[in-house]
């Protein structure tokens, strides 16, 4: 079931102490995974139009595939836009999108509040919930000065207070990526901590592949309420194309299926990680 107020969900998360998931689809078969294994854990799911399938086919056909593959579903989802430019934006109100994040990250502070402000005036003008990001988040494997990277307690309750987010994005130690084998930094939780208890609103991690299921719980348990996640899924993802062609000679079919039953299982773990699983049924929300 599509529901059209998901901020409830993470509000609901927060009150429960668990975290609603946030996934990236790709094409059909991952957008298929994520809705099956939804369903399956009774978990809602954020179904995120993101960074790398925007410049693959656009918003609109990756919001069309979305609503195609989820018209007969029983997951409780969302459609989110994620990292989502100014244009992509107002792109996304255009279509119907249930919830946006606008990234402008990227800006010192100053020109980051004042251009996030106009996206939540427009949003909230719909009714649809906007979430951003402060703070830097690097790419794995990248030498970091943490200090640099982190999200500001400060900065954070000024970001929020001017620009009237639903949701905070915060760096507080998540990379974008995964190496294996390579050892992520740990969690500052402690500053999860004392940002949750400075900011009104629910916070969210971005990049939480890689990141220990003793470290999300962690994570939770100090002011996360929304998590996302993206290239551990891919990875299972591919683990089943490579698998079945390994195999021997098969149909891309064949091999795409076998690649969205290993996403299926990746992300049913992942739901159980975040506390979500199960909570399907007693969210609040609905149309707006």
């Amino acid at each position: 079931m599509r529901d059209f107020d998901p901020l409830r969900w993470v509000h609901d998360a927060r009150a429960g102490g668990y975290a609603v998931a946030g996934f990236n689809m790709h094409n059909d078969e991952t957008t298929q995974a994520l809705l099956q294994a939804a369903e399956q854990a009774e978990a809602p799911v954020f179904l995120q139009v993101g960074r790398a399938v925007i410049p693959h086919m656009g918003v609109r056909r990756a919001y069309e595939m979305t609503v195609r593959n989820a018209a007969d579903s029983g997951a409780r989802y969302a459609i989110h836009l994620d990292h989502g430019s100014w244009e992509e934006v107002l792109e996304a109100v255009r279509l119907g999108f249930d919830s946006i994040m606008f990234d402008a990250a990227h800006l010192p502070l100053a020109e980051n509040i004042a251009a996030t402000r106009r996206a939540v005036e427009l949003c909230h003008h719909y009714g649809i919930p906007v979430e951003a990001e402060l703070g830097k988040i690097p790419d794995v494997g990248a030498p970091v000065e943490w200090a640099s990277y982190y999200t500001d307690v400060h900065e954070a309750e000024r970001f929020v207070a001017e620009t009237g987010v639903d949701l905070l994005a915060i760096s507080a130690g998540v990379v974008h990526g995964v190496i294996p084998g390579l050892e992520q930094e740990p969690l500052a939780v402690n500053l999860i901590a004392r940002i949750a208890e400075t900011v009104p609103v629910p916070l969210v991690l971005h990049g939480i592949s890689g990141v220990p299921d003793n470290e999300i719980k962690d994570a939770v348990a100090h002011g996360v309420h929304k998590m996302n996640g993206d290239t551990d899924l891919r990875h299972a993802f591919r683990s089943g194309v490579l698998q079945a062609w390994e195999s021997g000679d098969r149909q891309l079919e064949e091999a795409l299926d076998a690649g969205r039953l290993k996403m299926i299982d990746a992300a049913v773990a992942k739901f159980h990680a975040m506390g979500s699983a199960g909570t399907a049924g007693a969210l609040t929300g609905g149309p707006r």
